[in-house]
């Protein structure tokens, strides 16, 4: 038997051919209507999870920044509350110096004066009590003077003229 050189890498097999059609239109119509539609909503499902992602993402990112902002703003805030506590502190502070000052200033004015009307009055217990002694000095030797001439009525009006003189100078 003899071959003949039908059998090439160039030779063409009809019914191989159609049986390799029919096969290979079986096989994607099998995988159009059971492992393509799962195979398109795992993609499609896994697109859309990727762009929830992004998007929280996104959104994330955007909370964040305001949070950010916020926590600036919350920040700028507080110090200037810190410092207009401090300044209100301060001033306070100012204010109850200065009263207490002028406080202490009135009670050492009050004490100086409460000295000196202490003083003057005790400076006229003791001319009262001095001019009481000199006109009883005074008394005792007139009448020892004058034992005879005047009487102790007169004697005291003398001394008390006296005195009312010396005192006027």
């Amino acid at each position: 038997m003899i071959y003949l050189a039908s059998g090439g890498l160039f030779s063409f097999n009809t019914g191989f051919a159609i049986w390799v059609l029919i096969s290979m239109v079986i096989f994607l119509f099998i995988m159009a209507k059971f492992a393509v539609p799962p195979i398109m909503a795992a993609l499609d499902e896994r697109e859309k999870n990727i762009k929830d992602s992004l998007e929280s993402a996104e959104n994330a990112l955007k909370e964040a920044k305001q949070i950010s902002q916020d926590n600036q703003k919350a920040l700028k805030q507080a110090e200037a509350e810190a410092q207009r506590i401090r300044k209100d502190a301060l001033a306070d502070a100012e204010t109850i110096r200065a009263d207490r000052l002028d406080k202490a200033k009135k009670d050492a004015e009050k004490l100086l004066d409460d000295a000196k009307k202490a003083i003057e009055q005790e400076k006229k217990q003791a001319l009262s009590e001095l001019r009481s002694e000199v006109a009883d000095l005074a008394l005792q030797a007139a009448s020892a003077i004058l034992d005879a001439e005047l009487d102790e009525k007169k004697n005291r009006k003398l001394v008390d003229n006296f005195i009312k003189d010396i005192s006027s100078n």
